[in-house]
């Protein structure tokens, strides 16, 4: 999916993402912030696969994730209030960005299923649903089925969540794995299993759809390695 030295194949703007050091990278800084940016894969819309990928964030405050089984958000539809505009200058003195203007960002803007990677590592692994008013569906170390017009249920638990957030590298490469298979997804990081969706929801489920990465908060992400095998 990613050859290792362009941005060939994704699309997004590219005054954020760019290749660095053999990885594909965005920075949101005070002075620079992207707000919530994406960069869209231009290769289809998998149904069932496998993917493959290395991430690694730098700061705090950096939020990113993997997009897939997405969609492009309607422009015309009303926005949920962003965080409130911080006030002041930045720690270097410089006076503090301004994140880009929606109307530049709606081509890319995604909507759908997200592989959750954070720096504080308080979400890395979970199912975060982007733009849908489902939100956070199965937290770090649980197995959840929707169904249509009913609470998530939480039919397992995978372990602890605090043991699970262990094995996430903070500042360092992650291997991310997801398998997409039918109504079930299963987000995998450095070798074990963070959460599982069983999404019986035929009003919420979308079976196939754009894959994307994501950038929002304070920080630095950058990616590599990225295979997908289709199903």
């Amino acid at each position: 999916m990613y050859d290792g030295k362009s941005l060939n194949g994704w699309d997004g703007d590219k005054s954020f993402w760019r290749v660095e050091d053999g990885a594909i990278v965005a920075e949101s800084t005070c002075e620079k912030p992207t707000g919530t940016i994406y960069l869209i894969w231009q290769g289809g819309e998998p149904a069932d696969f496998e993917m493959k990928l290395e991430m690694k964030g730098e700061g705090a405050a950096v939020n990113s994730g993997v997009q897939y089984r997405g969609a492009i958000t309607d422009p015309n539809q009303p926005r949920a209030a962003g965080r409130p505009p911080q006030t002041g200058s930045c720690p270097s003195g410089a006076p503090r960005g301004t994140p880009p203007a929606f109307a530049t960002q709606a081509k890319w803007d995604m909507l759908g299923p997200q592989f959750d990677f954070d720096g504080r590592n308080m979400f890395t692994g979970q199912f975060y649903e982007q733009a849908t008013g489902r939100g956070i569906i199965a937290w770090r170390g649980q197995v959840v089925r929707t169904e249509e017009g009913k609470h998530p249920r939480l039919l397992a638990t995978l372990g602890d969540k605090d043991e699970l957030a262990g094995y996430v590298h903070i500042e360092g490469w992650n291997q991310l794995h997801l398998i997409a298979r039918g109504n079930t997804t299963t987000h995998i990081v450095n070798g074990h299993v963070m959460a599982i969706l069983i999404d019986d929801d035929p009003s919420k489920f979308r079976k196939s759809g754009l894959i994307g990465f994501e950038i929002e908060g304070t920080g630095k992400i950058a990616i590599r390695n990225v295979w997908l095998k289709k199903q």
